[in-house]
């Protein structure tokens, strides 16, 4: 009964930091926030997956959530590429 509390605790903290890092991602002043916040944006997206796979007590969750951050990274990895060097495919 207390794990399932503290899991919609942090399920909650997760999603408000994500709200708050969307904040970021559109208000950003520079290039390299907008990158970091979207690179925290889909590390949140990671976490709220294993949580909810923890909460309904199911494996098929975390499967989808190491393909999310798969692409997370990648994505992250392109566009700070693309912000260097204007290119990303060499």
């Amino acid at each position: 009964m207390l794990m399932t509390y503290a899991l919609y605790i942090t399920i909650g903290a997760v999603a408000l930091t994500m709200v708050l890092c969307m904040y970021r991602l559109l208000r950003g002043p520079y290039m390299g926030d907008r990158v970091l916040s979207l690179d925290t944006i889909s590390i949140n997206a990671v976490s709220l997956i294993v949580l909810y796979g923890m909460v309904n007590k199911t494996q098929v969750f975390f499967e989808a959530a190491l393909l999310i951050a798969m692409v997370g990274f990648i994505s992250t990895v392109a566009f700070a590429r693309f912000l260097l060097r204007r290119d990303v495919i060499e």
